[in-house]
């Protein structure tokens, strides 16, 4: 199956400003996901997708061919995921490579991912048959939707329904989360305009590496992280 991998970095972020390059254990936040996406086994093409030129330097470093530059018409805050993938689609397969069966995203704002994430995630896509398959991380007890609360004053109400004494997280049904790590799609999806089919799988990522860099607070506990697993 030809798989596309994409890495979409723009130069802007609002919350964490110049997020994509700032520095985690020495190099650049993006050279992470470039360097696990390289190591991954299944994809068949890979592309960091930006309008910024200090990242796409970085791409070229590894490999002059990582390089996609992104129009800023599809690189604002407000820009949807499916525009950088039909951009990309459009620019490799009209130069001539061989169309792709899939794409797979692999987010520079989760650098704690490995080349077996992406690999795993791409082979649950495969094996299932299913539209989409996307990293997720099982949801920790304390913030269960069955445990939370609203308050009117300083009185607690449930929020969704009672806890009737579930407050062990044996007691909860197991639930899980996009990490926003990989996300893995056919190109019937995508060229109908969706980023996630109707039949979407879960492969499942610890919780240490499923960092998102959202904000300042995240990139420590990335630094944190990143510092134990080294």
């Amino acid at each position: 199956m030809r798989i596309l991998g994409i890495i979409p970095a723009r130069g802007g972020s609002q919350r964490v400003p110049r997020k994509n390059v700032r520095p985690l254990g020495g190099k650049p936040l993006v050279a992470h996901s470039i360097e696990a996406a390289l190591g991954a086994t299944k994809l068949t093409r890979l592309v960091v997708s930006s309008d910024d030129a200090e990242i796409l330097q970085i791409a070229r470093d590894y490999d002059l061919r990582l390089a996609l530059p992104r129009p800023a018409e599809i690189s604002t805050d407000r820009s949807l995921a499916i525009e950088f993938v039909q951009h990309a689609l459009s620019q490799l397969e009209s130069s001539g490579e061989p169309a792709f069966a899939g794409v797979a995203i692999i987010q520079p704002s989760s650098p704690l991912t490995q080349s077996t994430d992406i690999d795993a995630t791409i082979s649950l896509l495969e094996a299932t048959g299913a539209d989409s398959a996307v990293s997720v991380m099982a949801l920790d007890h304390a913030i269960h939707p069955i445990k939370l609360k609203t308050m009117e004053g300083d009185r607690l109400l449930p929020f969704w329904e009672e806890e009737r004494g579930r407050m062990a997280m044996h007691e909860l049904p197991a639930l899980y989360v996009r990490n926003c790590a990989v996300y893995v799609t056919r190109r019937n999806v995508l060229d109908s305009g969706s980023i996630l089919g109707s039949d979407s799988r879960g492969y499942v990522m610890p919780r240490e590496r499923s960092v998102d860099i959202n904000d300042p607070f995240d990139l420590e506990l990335a630094e944190f992280l990143f510092a134990r697993m080294t």
